[in-house]
């Protein structure tokens, strides 16, 4: 029975109360109490007759009929206000307890205010839920709570209801009768807000020791079942590459062992400071994912974590990063830390601030304004850590008004000095057929033009620049021919670039008219065994291989008749002539082969080909007037009637013919590692064919495919090239074309001793795939601008005649050979570079407010405060409207004492300020271009002191004097100040690496981390 004490006279109880009853008014989260109408009504008359002897009298507060059973104190169902009970506010239930008493065992029928949408209700029935624990979903509890009620008191219930250990990082699901579950993430909103209802169940869950939570799915990329038992030193953990992710990874090592950050989420601050309404956030979300990647992390019980739910979070709030495309590391990191500092604001509702310009005050005054006024919108532990300011002066050109600002920031984006020139390689090709092509390594202005390269490369061989082509060769063919007036920064660094020694004058894409030479491009194809009917034709198909030639030929002969000898002389380093004892002899076995081939001629149809006796015709005018080339291997042509008087050979003519040929065909620098200097082999573009077509012992003629050929050929097979002889002068002349179908029959019934045809001779496109007519009787080609031809090859000829080792053969020049001296500077000069005054852009000019114009203003910035953790970013990425280049440039960078005294622009530090020494801690590395690249990191464990080199899931043991290289790109400092010496020992060097280290071999360790990296492209 609840203790009564003596009550005023009647008339002043009924006075008070209802008083209370008229003066209370609904307030939202305010507490009313339940009271039995029949009790309230008595206790109403007992007061108003004013006779304390009344036989009225109420007794104690009794609400048994508003209960289904006195056991449960369960409330009926559809009960009714004023009718079934009274509602009275908690001053006059306090009032009437003290007065009258409650039923002993009764509970008081507290009820809270709830502010529903539109209006304010007294919650007659609460929300009834029922509690569990992850690890035991069969205990559950029934409890009733408040829709005003927030949910960390549900949290709280809970975990005495469960006894759960304090200190335990847990978090709510709510789960409905479809089975689905949902977080409670905000455990600060109400029941109401958090759409909690009567009948769901509340589920409860704790974080395991390995930093994972139960509900999740495994994170952990585990080898072995003893990886389960595994423990290690905390935070020596991999990251797993999910397709292209190692730049999100490089960003993630370097702040885990950021460890201001990294403690602040290990001892779960940060679920006090999560902030669910801040629009610029995402929820919490991000937080909660990088917490939950860091916990497991430093949990040392994982040799590698997989972040997929963290890199599904990053993708959903920053498009930008969905997919599995390469990104910049410096990129993710600004995202990030903009996230999470929204994340965790302290500051909930942002005020505006109108932004006053020093106007003449003291720069410490006007220093102290912004930073307070940063901090009254923005307060977490991203400011508390990496945020600094620093000064902006503007001046304008005109009125020479100066304008002053100081900004926060989050990181230090500085330049490097840019070199003006850049290094270049090159293949030079010679006029002279029996010589190897050079490979050239070359000085050349970054701004220059293509003529600059010729000249640069004409001081080391001595021969005109003028007389120089130069090329891009990919895929067995002229990507470009540049003009020699074009820009230098059309050409990429992984470009194959060749150039051609040409005859005199006619280089560097000047016009030649009629009667001089005209530069002729060059391609090398492979007949297909079968016919291409995908093409809609029945021609045969074919696939360029090797690497086209430039020559220079006299107009008079661009035939087929004048070709044929400067081709197959260009091509006498790796092509061999037939021998004699190859010839046909028999007629019969000529027919027979030539009845299989008798419809095969380079697209032109059968019909306008002169056949007779099942024999093909040779070279003669069709029908249309357009030319028909050797239609295959065995094609026979009559010899010259008196071999002793042949042409001259080519020896003799060697010097004159060379005037108007090119040099042989190179490959790029992707040559095969095997050669020496003087045998280096150039791989082919897209050298990955098969050895089929090699192999195939059936001929076949040299009908073009209508789609690109792109396939290489086989390697092998090809045998060494013979000297010349006197047998080529008379295959020379035996294969030249005869003018006249007529005299073909002939001709090839008087003699039966015939000469093969190594190839034949088609134009092209510049893809060298879509065919042109020819003259009339093997005269000169018809071409309308760039002239381009192919030389077909059957397979079986080109196995037997054509060495591919020798024709893939370079010579390196002594220049290759020689260390370029790589540019270095060190990181003082390029944060003074940082701080050097400079214009700004047109587009991007000032609006002065005294002239009222925009003004191409003078800016400079300048160091005012440094954050505790300074983060460096080298700037080695450079784009502008003309080029696009990556600086690697080697930048010495001091792992410790990082002093920037000179640096600050306030010199005279007040008490209590901190010091400007700074140590490295972490270092986010770079390898490769603009295009593909891996990114890595260096990082020093804040336990153990020890450096460690972390290439995805692999880590390694790191010395420091690995760690500066060409590669740093972000550098992150801890001010000595705050830095907290390890408490565990660093690992000798002596030792072995524990299990959790993936240790490099004696000889990646001398070369350094980079010996670890495995490159990956986007």
């Amino acid at each position: 029975m609840s203790s009564v004490t003596e009550p005023p006279g009647l008339e002043t109880q009924r006075r008070e109360v209802e008083a209370l009853l008229q003066g209370s008014e609904l307030r939202a989260g305010g507490s009313w109490y339940m009271v039995e109408r029949r009790w309230y009504d008595q206790w109403k008359e007992f007061v108003e007759t004013g006779d304390q002897n009344s036989s009225s009298f109420p007794g104690q507060i009794d609400n048994s009929e508003l209960f289904e059973d006195q056991d449960s104190y369960h409330l009926k169902e559809r009960l009714v206000e004023n009718e079934d009970f009274m509602l009275v506010p908690a001053e006059a239930w306090r009032k009437l307890l003290a007065w009258y008493g409650l039923v002993e065992g009764q509970p008081a029928l507290e009820r809270k205010v709830v502010d529903l949408p539109s209006t304010l209700k007294v919650e007659i029935y609460p929300v009834e839920v029922y509690l569990c624990l992850h690890s035991n979903m069969d205990t559950v509890i029934t409890a009733r709570f408040s829709r005003a009620d927030r949910i960390h008191s549900l949290q709280e219930v809970m975990c005495r209801e469960f006894s759960v250990q304090q200190g335990a990082e847990c978090r709510l699901w709510m789960k409905s009768s479809d089975t689905s579950c949902e977080r409670l993430r905000n455990v600060h909103v109400s029941v109401l807000d958090a759409c909690l209802t009567s009948g769901m169940t509340v589920i409860m869950e704790m974080r395991n020791a390995d930093g994972t939570w139960p509900s999740s799915k495994p994170q952990i990329m585990r080898c072995s079942v003893e990886d389960q038992e595994y423990r290690g030193q905390p935070g020596v953990c991999g990251l797993s590459n999910l397709g292209n992710t190692c730049f999100m990874n490089s960003a993630l090592q370097c702040l885990s062992n950021t460890p201001p950050l990294t403690e602040y989420f290990l001892r779960s601050a940060y679920l006090e400071e999560l902030n669910f309404t801040n629009p610029l956030g995402m929820k919490g979300e991000i937080a909660e994912a990088f917490a939950d990647v860091i916990k497991q992390m430093w949990s040392g019980r994982h040799h590698s974590v997989v972040p997929r739910i963290f890199k599904t979070k990053v993708g959903h709030f920053a498009s930008q990063f969905l997919g599995y495309q390469q990104h910049d590391s410096q990129e993710l990191l600004s995202f990030l830390l903009d996230g999470l500092h929204e994340d965790l604001n302290r500051v909930k509702n942002k005020e505006y601030i109108e932004l006053r310009d020093a106007g003449g005050r003291p720069d410490q005054e006007v220093a102290e304004e912004a930073w307070r006024n940063h901090l009254r919108r923005n307060d977490s532990v991203i400011v508390d850590t990496f945020h600094g300011l620093f000064k902006s002066t503007l001046v304008c050109p005109e009125c020479h008004k100066v304008s002053v600002t100081f900004d926060p920031f989050c990181y230090l984006s500085v330049p490097l000095p840019v070199s003006k020139d850049r290094v270049m390689e090159v293949f030079f090709v010679s006029l002279d057929p029996k010589e190897k092509p050079f490979q050239y390594r070359l000085l050349v202005p970054k701004a220059g033009k293509v003529s600059d390269l010729c000249s640069a490369l004409a001081q080391l061989i001595d021969i005109p620049a003028k007389q120089m082509v130069v090329t891009d060769v990919f895929n067995h063919r002229f990507y470009k021919i540049y003009q020699a007036d074009e820009a230098l920064s059309c050409i990429l660094d992984r470009d194959d670039i060749f150039v051609y020694e040409l005859s005199r004058g006619v280089g560097g894409g000047e016009e030649v008219n009629q009667d001089e030479e005209v530069v002729l491009g060059l391609y090398l194809r492979e007949r297909s065994h079968y016919r291409d009917y995908g093409s809609g034709s029945s021609s045969y198909g074919t696939s360029l291989f090797g690497h086209p030639l430039l020559l220079s030929v006299p107009r008079t002969l661009c035939t087929q008749e004048g070709l044929y000898p400067l081709l197959l002389q260009r091509l006498e380093r790796y092509v061999r002539p037939p021998d004699p004892s190859e010839e046909v002899e028999e007629e019969d076995e000529e027919e027979e082969e030539e009845e299989v081939f008798k419809t095969q001629t380079n697209g032109i149809s059968d019909d306008e080909e002169g056949e007779e006796n099942g024999e093909t015709a040779g070279p003669s005018q069709t029908g249309d007037g357009q030319a028909v080339s050797q239609p295959d291997a065995t094609a026979l042509t009559t010899p010259p009637s008196d071999t002793n008087n042949a042409q001259p050979s080519l020896d003799s003519s060697s010097e004159e013919t060379s005037n108007h040929s090119s040099a042989a065909s190179t490959s790029s620098a992707s040559s095969s590692a095997n050669a020496n200097a003087s045998g280096e082999t150039i791989a082919s573009s897209n050298a990955s064919a098969s050895t089929s077509h090699a192999n195939t012992s059936q001929a076949s003629t040299s009908h073009v495919s209508s789609s690109p050929a792109s396939s290489s050929p086989a390697s092998g097979g090809a045998v060494a090239a013979a000297g010349e002889t006197a047998e080529e002068d008379k295959q020379e002349e035996a294969c030249s074309p005869i003018p006249a179908a007529n005299e073909q029959q002939a001709r090839r019934k008087s003699c039966r001793k015939k000469r093969r045809s190594l190839f034949s001779i088609q134009a092209v496109n510049s893809n060298g795939t879509t065919e042109r007519g020819m003259g009339e009787g093997g005269l000169a080609f018809s071409f309308t601008s760039q002239p381009y031809v192919a030389i077909d090859w059957d397979p079986d000829m080109k196995k037997t005649y054509y060495n591919e080792n020798e024709a893939e053969k370079y010579t390196k020049h002594s220049s290759m050979d020689e260390s370029q001296q790589q540019m270095s500077v060190q990181l003082q000069e390029c944060i003074q570079l940082f701080t050097t005054t400079e214009t700004l852009e047109e587009d991007n000019p000032w609006y002065c407010p005294v002239c009222k114009l925009h003004q191409l203003a003078t800016k400079k910035l300048d160091l005012w405060g440094l954050p505790e953790v300074l983060i460096i970013h080298l700037k080695r990425f450079s784009y502008n409207k003309f080029s696009r280049e990556k600086l690697d440039s080697l930048v010495h960078f001091p792992l410790r004492d990082l002093d920037f005294s000179d640096c600050l622009l306030r010199k005279k530090l007040t008490n209590g300020e901190p010091p400007s020494r700074y140590d490295l801690i972490a270092v986010s590395n770079h390898y490769g271009g603009l295009r593909d690249g891996h990114y890595t990191s260096y990082s020093r464990n804040k336990d153990n002191g020890q450096w460690y080199y972390y290439d995805d899931s692999k880590v390694t043991f790191a010395t420091e004097d690995q760690i500066v290289t060409n590669a740093a790109y972000l550098l992150f400092y801890h001010r000595q100040d705050k830095i907290r010496h390890p408490a565990a020992p660093s690992p000798a060097a002596s030792h072995a690496p524990s299990p959790d280290i993936t240790s490099c071999s004696s000889q990646e360790a001398e070369q350094g981390g980079a010996a670890c990296v495995t490159m990956e492209t986007d």
